[in-house]
C-alpha cells in the first residue's frame, strides 16, 4: 500500500470514535447485549445504563461491566439495538 493511502487511512482511523450511551439517548435507541458463551441476548434501556455508567461511556465497552443473567458469564458483546426490518421476504 502506498504511503499516501496509508497516511489517509491512519488519519481516518484516529478520527473515528465509538458510539456513546449519550449518542444512543439522543437517537432514542437501547443497547443490545449478547452473551458470547451461551447465546442469551437482551435489550437494556439506555437511560438506565447512562445513569449507572454515565453518558460518555462507549457502547462497545458496556459489555465488560455486565454479567449474563442466564449463565453468569462476563463475555458480553454490546451494540446499539437498531430497529428491526421485520420479516424479510425471499426474492427469487
Amino acid at each position: 500500500m502506498g504511503r499516501l493511502k496509508q497516511d489517509a487511512l491512519d488519519t481516518e482511523h484516529r478520527c473515528r470514535r465509538a458510539v456513546t450511551l449519550g449518542d444512543l439517548l439522543d437517537q432514542a435507541l437501547d443497547v443490545f447485549c449478547w452473551c458470547n458463551r451461551c447465546g442469551h441476548n437482551s435489550v437494556i434501556e439506555t437511560g438506565w445504563l447512562a445513569g449507572q455508567m454515565g453518558p460518555a461511556h462507549a457502547v462497545p465497552e458496556v459489555g465488560s461491566r455486565l454479567r449474563c443473567s442466564s449463565c453468569a458469564s462476563k463475555d458480553i458483546a454490546t451494540r446499539p439495538a437498531w430497529p428491526s426490518l421485520g420479516a424479510v421476504a425471499r426474492h427469487a
